[in-house]
């Protein structure tokens, strides 16, 4: 859209080549900014695993309770990376357009489709360790561990 001059009307800029540095520093930041919305999902999943052990009920529960909130903070990403591109300045239109599309593809498409899709497929294996290296691993909670909801069922006891 930049190099040839494609909506140039749109964005207010002439046809020129691509900044060097802009691919390099949106691909950080995206970077970042996509890794928040990882933890923010992948965390709530794992608390419902912890509390109820049912892979798909993880997965449904965790998107749940995190959806609306990962929906909106790239909503409002995406509109204040969108006024960047509709700014007028060439540099400023480039950042803006490729922050914007790239939050809205990672947030809409692989945090709220692609990652519990595979989650759902892969499940119980996602929270599996081997022994040893379950062993080696520090435990690290910020609050209270979790405690299950269900009383657990013996087989064979009467």
């Amino acid at each position: 859209m930049f190099e040839r001059g494609w909506l140039g009307g749109l964005f207010g800029t002439q046809a020129g080549p691509i900044d060097a540095f802009i691919p390099v520093i949106a691909f950080a930041i995206v970077f970042g900014l996509s890794m928040d919305y990882e933890v923010f999902l992948v965390s709530r999943v794992h608390e419902e695993w912890q509390l109820r052990r049912d892979a798909g009920v993880a997965v449904r529960e965790g998107l749940a309770h995190t959806g609306r909130v990962i929906t909106a903070a790239a909503a409002v990403m995406v509109a204040v990376f969108g006024s960047f591109a509709i700014s007028g300045d060439r540099v400023l239109a480039m950042f803006g357009l490729v922050m914007a599309s790239a939050v809205l593809l990672d947030a809409l498409v692989v945090r709220m489709l692609l990652l519990p899709a595979v989650l759902q497929l892969v499940g119980r294996t996602t929270w599996s360790l081997p022994p040893w290296l379950g062993r080696r691993l520090p435990r690290v909670a910020l609050g209270a561990e979790p405690q299950p909801t269900f009383e657990p069922v013996l087989e064979g006891a009467s």
